[in-house]
């Protein structure tokens, strides 16, 4: 399925979803690069196997985007680009200047999917999934969760916002910026506990 040919996604986010979202989308005809740090993608460590299935097919480019050669390398691909996703918080999106206030005036042409723990005024907050399952009744202590609820989810959301994003800009001629927040994804998906 090439429904997306001739669309360039620069991905920065690392872990999970934002690289599950990614490899989505690559599957879906995409040009995805990947930029990751100079040690690399921490998911990696945990799991070779399918960090190379998510990276499959995506041209891998380090940087450091700490400095002012890996931003302006960074410019470089997003000049290119049709869309962008990241997964840090807001604080450290505006420290990279990979925020959208940002990069929409430098790259009018440019979405973003940007991927959250919590929702303002938490969007600081590190999040994980086990502390989303945990707030919302989905575990059974003392076992760990069986499966990382909410970034897989949050993948799907990456995903469906990201093609609205495109299909918009295909629509009206804007660009647009979309919040994935996973304590919200998890929250949807414990839906079905909370209604009995």
């Amino acid at each position: 399925m090439d429904i997306l040919r001739g669309i360039r996604v620069v991905n920065l986010a690392l872990n999970l979803p934002g690289p599950l979202a990614a490899n989505r989308l690559a599957r879906m005809g995409a040009e995805v690069v990947k930029v990751e740090p100079p040690a690399g993608d921490p998911m990696e460590l945990y799991s070779a196997a399918w960090y190379r299935e998510m990276a499959a097919g995506q041209e891998l480019v380090r940087l450091d985007m700490k400095t002012p050669e890996g931003q302006a390398r960074c410019g470089e691909l997003l000049a290119g680009a049709d869309l962008l996703i990241t997964s840090n918080r807001p604080s450290v999106l505006a420290k990279l200047h990979v925020d959208w206030e940002t990069l929409h005036p430098r790259f009018p042409n440019l979405c973003q999917v940007a991927i959250f723990g919590y929702p303002e005024p938490r969007g600081d907050v590190a999040g994980h999934d086990l502390t989303y399952q945990a707030a919302l009744g989905l575990l059974y202590p003392p076992n760990l969760p069986r499966t990382l609820l909410a970034d897989m989810a949050g993948a799907e959301r990456a995903v469906s916002s990201a093609l609205g994003l495109l299909y918009a800009r295909e629509r009206v001629g804007r660009s647009g910026f979309a919040k994935v927040v996973l304590s919200d994804a998890a929250a949807a998906a414990a839906a079905p506990l909370s209604f009995g």
